[in-house]
């Protein structure tokens, strides 16, 4: 598999806390251009980093790194340092202890998930 390490998707290395790496299943599923569902979406360039650098602010007590925006409202699936492959969806802007709406053990239960909201979506 080819794996694009300084792409759109992906925050660069030299910016994302030490220690944190992309799960391999994320470049898998940026290399089969899975980027798109309707209602979420992946984020890119200045996108990904303005909301990088607000989940920073705005939870400071996380590490926190987003890869995909819900269109509808201000949900965003973030990787987290130290917990493995798992995806959190975050409720940007929610009070800090509050944020955390849901949790997917990684990015392919995560797509199953999107699967179902595209279907379901008006």
């Amino acid at each position: 598999m080819v794996i694009y390490l300084n792409n759109k998707f992906c925050i660069k290395k030299e910016d994302l806390p030490n220690g944190f790496e992309y799960p391999q299943s994320y470049y898998r599923i940026i290399n089969l251009n899975l980027v798109d569902f309707d209602v979420w979406y992946l984020l890119w360039d200045e996108r990904l980093i303005n909301r990088y650098n607000g989940l920073k602010t705005r939870y400071p007590n996380r590490s926190l790194i987003p890869f995909a925006k819900r269109d509808d409202n201000d949900d965003i699936a973030c990787f987290e340092l130290g917990k493995g492959e798992g995806v959190f969806i975050i409720h940007d802007f929610a009070s800090p202890g509050y944020e955390e709406r849901q949790i997917f053990e990684d990015i392919f239960e995560w797509l199953k998930y999107t699967i179902v909201e595209m279907k379901n979506f008006d």
